[in-house]
């Protein structure tokens, strides 16, 4: 495991991990020890008990003045005014001794399970710090510099003038980024008119192209437990990037990805019944810390925006294959919308926290004349099944399945693209033939008049 860490750019104290969890593991076994001997404990003090109990029925009631029984459990026995002998004595003795160390053991029981409770939270909380091993296929690297590029589609027109999204949807009246300052704060945009209407075309479109493929549609949860952001691997190492509910352990989701993990998180799937392959439409938040400065016009980095997800649960053997199909099947939006693309491999370095290998679909703006990332392609291997405890039922055994997931697109940097590429010399913006029904248009033109 350090190894592949080490690829990642990660120095690991693995041999400190595993300490702890021998550490966590030798107090387990101690507290099993101590709870068996208290056990036994109780049994003895349960046979004196009973033995005082026959000793008391047998013997008249006589004057006495006897010490009342060690616990409450006791039984009743005639002991107000009575003559014992030595054997009751003893027994009496015997029990009272084996109560106290019985409590003994129960005191050291629970000074053990706190140090191994606190314990293996820290070493859960290391854990979950971790990222997923990169697959042997990943290329290596130290940045996003080392990532490879395996194909293209289209040709991106040669460099000339044209207009960037952001500067074709105020001449066009499709979106409204300073007012919405007043209604949230930066970084959050209004659409209007017809840029309402093509985000909610590129929606229906992409839905409708990913069922066709054999996707089952799923419509989740805007919000998210702290349970889900975890088992998806958004948490601990991203809290800071989301926005999290005050008065409840709820957040708004990044990405459709967390509740579609989620959706079968602690169950034992079929074998037979997979790969199950789902695709949501989401409102998606983040924080996008670390970024200010960078796409702060447009439709690029938002704080709020739209994404169609594609999302599989797959046999292990099957992955790889999925890996190349989910992204295919992403691929698949943008040539229908006849936009430009190239498909990246990220390295080592480059590798989002959950996946063990990506590919990163880039669209190329034609405005901002760059290709510029529109959904990352992962397979995630058995790292988000093993924090959801999602497994499959294979012949007589259940092992964890495999987990993959891709943007099937993120729609705001879809229509951003499809403005650039699209744009008419006299400032209008076509609409590709696949999406015209969705449109009921085939060309975007400039509002008569701008919105009060």
């Amino acid at each position: 495991m350090a190894k592949q860490l080490t690829r990642r750019g990660l120095a690991v104290d693995v041999d400190a991990l595993h300490q702890r969890a021998r550490q966590v593991q030798k107090l387990a076994d101690d507290r099993a020890n101590l709870q068996a001997e208290g056990k036994k404990v109780s049994r003895q003090v349960g046979q004196r008990l009973r033995l005082l109990k026959e000793e008391s029925d047998k013997r008249p009631v006589v004057h006495s003045d006897f010490s009342e029984p060690p616990t409450d459990q006791w039984p009743q026995v005639n002991m107000e005014a009575r003559e014992e002998s030595a054997e009751f004595v003893q027994l009496q003795k015997e029990a009272v001794a084996l109560e106290a160390k019985g409590k003994e053991f129960k005191q050291q029981v629970t000074a053990l399970e706190e140090k191994e409770k606190a314990l293996q939270d820290q070493l859960r909380q290391e854990l979950l710090h971790l990222p997923n091993l990169p697959s042997p296929q990943c290329p290596d690297g130290r940045s996003e510099a080392d990532n490879v590029e395996r194909r293209r589609w289209g040709d991106p027109k040669p460099a000339a003038p044209s207009l960037e999204h952001w500067q074709l949807g105020k001449t066009l009246g499709l979106f409204e980024s300073e007012r919405s300052v007043r209604v949230a704060q930066s970084r959050f945009i209004t659409l209007l008119g017809q840029g309402a209407r093509l985000e909610r075309a590129l929606i229906q479109f992409m839905l409708d192209l990913h069922v066709s493929r054999g996707y089952t549609e799923v419509l989740p949860p805007a919000l998210v437990n702290t349970a889900s952001l975890t088992g998806s691997g958004q948490l601990p190492k991203f809290a800071e990037e989301s926005f999290r509910c005050a008065d409840d352990d709820l957040w708004l989701s990044p990405t459709a990805e967390v509740p579609l993990t989620a959706l079968h998180r602690d169950d034992i799937l079929a074998a037979a019944d997979l790969p199950r392959r789902y695709v949501a439409y989401s409102p998606c938040f983040r924080r996008e810390a670390g970024s200010y400065g960078r796409d702060t016009r447009g439709l690029i980095r938002l704080h709020q925006f739209n994404k169609v997800e594609l999302y599989w649960f797959c046999h292990p053997d099957a992955s790889e294959a999925a890996h190349e199909q989910l992204t295919a099947d992403a691929e698949a939006v943008l040539q229908a919308l006849e936009l430009p693309y190239r498909v990246v491999e990220l390295c080592t370095a480059d590798l989002g926290f959950s996946a063990c290998r990506t590919y990163d679909l880039e669209v190329w703006l034609a405005g901002a004349g760059a290709y510029r990332e529109i959904s990352s392609c992962s397979t995630c291997g058995d790292f988000q099944a093993r924090r959801s405890s999602i497994r499959m039922k294979e012949g007589k055994r259940n092992r964890l399945l495999h987990t993959l997931n891709g943007s099937g697109l993120a729609v705001g940097r879809t229509m951003a693209a499809l403005l650039e590429w699209y744009q008419q010399p006299d400032g209008s913006v076509a609409i590709p033939q696949a999406l015209q029904p969705y449109m009921g248009c085939a060309v975007i033109t400039p509002p008569s008049s701008a919105p009060k």
